[in-house]
């Protein structure tokens, strides 16, 4: 990798010039999206490429329709993962009172004429029906937007014929932006690999396409109702109308499913996801506002009692101080119940299994505690920009030190040269290894060194496995993208560069250029054998392909591979110092 390259995209923002690197963003230029190419057919078709470039709302003639025989469909691949609500032209029918349907799939794999991919733990999704009495346009309501899909199926199960004039797709992901200056980045990456520059634009396009109108969130309708023990869940009911956050945008976890703002949807969990989505969007859209609605969301169902809050992700460069100071006193009142769960030997010790899907969380966990030692030192950093002197600065101060004291007493492993889950297993985990890293909770730079290597030493073919994560009754585990991104902090850290970008082509490469992928978007997670089996979930169907939490690269190839860091409050003061590798 080339300095020169790496700093050219640096130069651009400089230059006046209105979309650098444009041949890499993956935003549409429009809100009006047609399919690219048909994937396959089922059943008579007559001329199915028709509907590759006609608009539902143009006037077809013979030359520009297809037609629908008896029992048939055909499948149209819109060549990246989109987002939107769908409408169809029909010209005409065989007979009164027919209708046509869509099925939608982010995955080639799941691509059917039956149902869609899913968003239940079990089943698939239902068919999208549409009445027709008559030529005309018909569109699907608001609330049966879909979230994320590559492919969408159309299905005709009459006897008879009908014509289509027009396919079209209005695209929804970042509604509060101007509808051609989706593409409009105030930020960018160019090196001379062209794999990695591709990486760094899909993480930054799938933030967009998790980047939804709040008034319709929510994927989960039948949560706690439908899962793996529901043996006949088939033609699932699916729907997003549930209003999830004030304002006219939010950052969610993912785009097809959960479309939520853990925790502002019904019910409260853990949620670490924006800890990587927000800086990748700060170095691409600098989407500030989606992100402070979302925030402010999760500050809103706070216990006002206890102060127990979910976890949201680290402070983000944006400069509005104003807005922190009027969620200080509730940050201060979430940091004092994380506080209270300390115990007599230093350590947090947890006492709910919830976090981001692994298996086996509780008790003294190496995660767990980095998380808080790392959010009590940036605590302390809010402080002091608030000028807050109150005595709980310090004490924040006095307690991140016994923790770190603690954790390493009771938790590392010097003979592994890694931190064990718990005083009670012999597992080293790959997240409380990576946040030991990141939050500077080691005590020297061989400690780093040794975590650096020994997670190096567990890749797969396909990536970084998690073995807090395994898939039961099997050898392997889960690859999870969002740890694996505390995992490539954790090379950087290390000073070894060359090992994160062989981890960002393997990891990353694998989720871009699969043929099971969407080759725009990164997955939830799948399995170390290069399966799309996620471990938590029964239903492969319902895995999300376009995830927040999966874009790590597109922030730490900017931090790191190009240097550009924020030191001081609202990007008063900055760092440029790159870290080449090959």
């Amino acid at each position: 990798m080339k300095l020169l390259s790496i700093l050219t995209g640096l130069a651009i923002l400089d230059s006046g010039l209105a979309i650098p690197y444009s041949e890499y963003i993956l935003a549409p230029k429009s809100r009006t999206l047609h399919p690219v190419s048909v994937h396959n057919t089922w059943g008579p078709v007559t001329n199915p490429s028709a509907l590759l470039t006609t608009s539902s709302t143009s006037s077809p003639d013979s030359n520009t329709t297809t037609t629908f025989h008896s029992t048939s469909s055909l499948t149209y691949d819109f060549g990246l993962n989109i987002a939107g609500i769908v409408s169809l032209n029909t010209v005409s029918t065989s007979a009164s009172n027919q209708t046509i349907g869509v099925t939608f799939s982010e995955s080639s794999l799941w691509v059917s004429n039956k149902s869609s991919d899913a968003t239940a733990d079990a089943g698939k999704d239902e068919i999208l029906w549409f009445e027709i009495e008559g030529p005309g346009v018909v569109t699907a309501r608001k609330e049966k937007g879909r979230g994320a899909f590559r492919y969408l199926t159309v299905v005709y199960e009459g006897t008879g014929s009908i014509e289509v004039g027009g396919l079209e797709v209005h695209y929804t992901a970042m509604p509060h932006w101007e509808d051609d200056k989706l593409g409009e980045y105030t930020g960018w990456f160019h090196s001379d690999d062209d794999l990695l520059n591709r990486i760094w634009y899909a993480g930054a396009y799938t933030n967009q396409l998790c980047t939804i109108d709040p008034h319709y969130g929510d994927a989960l309708v039948h949560i706690f109702q439908i899962n793996a023990s529901v043996s006949d869940a088939t033609n699932v009911t699916w729907w997003s109308n549930y209003t999830i956050t004030n304002g006219s945008s939010a950052l969610v976890d993912g785009a097809k499913r959960d479309r939520i703002v853990w925790a502002g949807g019904k019910f409260q969990t853990l949620s670490k996801y924006m800890s990587i989505a927000i800086p990748g969007i700060v170095v691409s859209t600098n989407d500030v506002v989606s992100v402070e609605n979302s925030l402010t969301s999760l500050f809103d169902i706070q216990n006002p009692s206890t102060g127990q809050l979910p976890y949201a992700g680290r402070p983000f460069p944006s400069g509005n101080i104003s807005y922190l100071r009027t969620l200080w006193p509730k940050y201060k009142l979430a940091l004092h119940f994380s506080l209270s769960y300390i115990d007599s030997t230093g350590l947090m010790n947890v006492t709910s299994p919830a976090d981001w899907l692994r298996s086996g969380m509780g008790g003294h966990n190496i995660e767990a505690n980095a998380i808080l030692y790392h959010t009590l030192n940036q605590a302390t950093l809010l402080a002091s920009v608030l000028n807050d002197t109150s005595p709980s600065i310090s004490y924040w101060s006095l307690t991140a030190s016994r923790i770190k004291q603690a954790a390493n007493a009771l938790l590392w492993n010097n003979e592994a040269g890694m931190y064990i889950d718990n005083e009670t297993t012999t597992l080293m985990p790959q997240d409380g290894n990576a946040w030991a890293v990141v939050s500077n909770l080691t005590l020297n730079a061989s400690q780093i060194s040794s975590i650096s290597e020994k997670l190096q030493g567990r890749w797969t073919a396909f990536g970084a496995p998690a073995p807090e994560a395994p898939v039961p009754s099997s050898n392997i585990s889960t690859i999870s993208p969002f740890i694996t991104s505390f995992e490539l902090q954790t090379h950087f850290l290390a000073s070894s560069a060359h090992t994160a970008l062989a981890l960002i082509r393997r990891q990353w490469g694998f989720m871009l250029t699969s043929p099971l992928m969407t080759n725009s978007t990164f997955i939830e997670g799948y399995s170390s054998d290069g399966s799309l089996h996620y471990a938590p979930y029964a239903n492969d169907a319902r895995i999300s392909h376009a995830h927040g939490w999966s874009t790590g690269p597109t922030s730490l190839m900017t931090f790191y591979v190009a240097g550009v860091q924020v030191t001081g409050k609202g990007g008063g003061e900055w760092r440029i110092k790159p870290m080449l590798g090959i």
